[in-house]
């Protein structure tokens, strides 16, 4: 009697996207494997819960072996440990730095070394999102920094640099890193209302114009340092609220620049003075550290509450 027997053997390493997510969320391979069952698993491939729990145990060990050379992406690419196509490379990385946006706004704004991750627990229950979870993307953070707080250049760039990110990706760390390095205060009540969206938004655009390599283009400086004469010079703007004329001229201008582009155009309009004189004293305040760090809370307090109710 005449047997037949196919043999396949390969050495790339197979990559379960569904898997990865699961081990990236933190749940442990035994939960892990009741929510692929709950997904219909077994009646979509004809698997047995044993061959699943071998399978999902086997991806685990795979990702625990990847993880350290997750810890610097470069390396990954230069490893000839495991076959990964370029593709895979790039997902794996991806996903691995990306984040959940409750988590983020629970920790921005504070230091990412200390007296932050004793609060994981705590933030674990408020978002719902797993402990485990909460320490790789607070790893992944406070790695981040560690390895670009003393480059100079562009921020962006070398967040993209050394992990290999995307362009979105590494301008969402770059903000995140921004904010721990300037330790804007973003837990207040009265800020609750806006998400990490908002805060990343404004990063990027402070850190285009307010430090020190934006207001001069010569200087081979940090992304993270806000540059300490552009803040002494916003003094010299109590001069659009103390002259009458000057501030006849700014307010023509801001309006003409604005109009049918905001949706409180008009409340914006009639209320130009105060506001222009709200957002003129948090600019004049912004040479101390504790007026910097207040520096939302003051924003919201004089300049967006009149126009918002907030």
């Amino acid at each position: 009697m005449t047997s037949e027997l196919d043999i396949f053997v390969g050495n790339t390493t197979l990559i379960d996207e569904d898997v990865y997510r699961l081990w990236l969320d933190g749940y442990s391979v035994s939960d892990a494997v009741v929510l692929s069952v709950c997904s219909g698993i077994l009646e979509q491939t004809g698997a047995t819960a044993a061959v699943l729990q071998s399978d999902t145990m086997d991806h685990y060990r795979t990702f625990h072996m990847l993880e350290r050379l997750l810890h610097a992406p470069p390396k990954m690419l230069h490893q000839l440990v495991f076959q990964i196509p370029p593709s895979r490379q790039v997902l794996l990385i991806e996903r691995y730095y990306a984040f959940d946006e409750a988590f983020v706004r629970e920790v921005l704004g504070k230091k990412l070394f200390k007296g932050t991750k004793k609060d994981l627990d705590d933030i674990s229950t408020k978002t719902g999102i797993t402990l485990k979870s909460c320490r790789r993307q607070f790893d992944s953070f406070k790695r981040v920094f560690k390895v670009v707080e003393e480059m100079r250049g562009s921020l962006v760039d070398n967040i993209q640099q050394h992990f290999l990110l995307s362009d979105r990706l590494a301008r969402v760390c770059a903000a995140i890193v921004f904010f721990a390095n300037n330790r804007f205060e973003t837990g207040k009540k009265k800020l609750h209302y806006l998400s990490f969206g908002d805060f990343a938004f404004c990063a990027e655009l402070m850190i285009q114009n307010w430090i020190l390599r934006a207001i001069d283009s010569q200087v081979d400086g940090m992304d993270m340092d806000l540059d300490k004469e552009f803040l002494q010079d916003l003094k010299e703007l109590k001069v659009l609220v103390a002259d009458k004329d000057l501030l006849d001229l700014h307010k023509s201008l801001v309006c003409t620049a604005l109009r049918g582009k905001l949706g409180v155009f008009s409340e914006m309009e009639a209320n130009f003075k105060n506001l222009s004189r709200g957002l003129v004293n948090v600019a004049a305040k912004l040479t101390h550290n504790k007026d910097v760090r207040d520096l939302f809370v003051d924003l919201v307090e004089k300049f967006a509450a009149p126009t918002t109710g907030r």
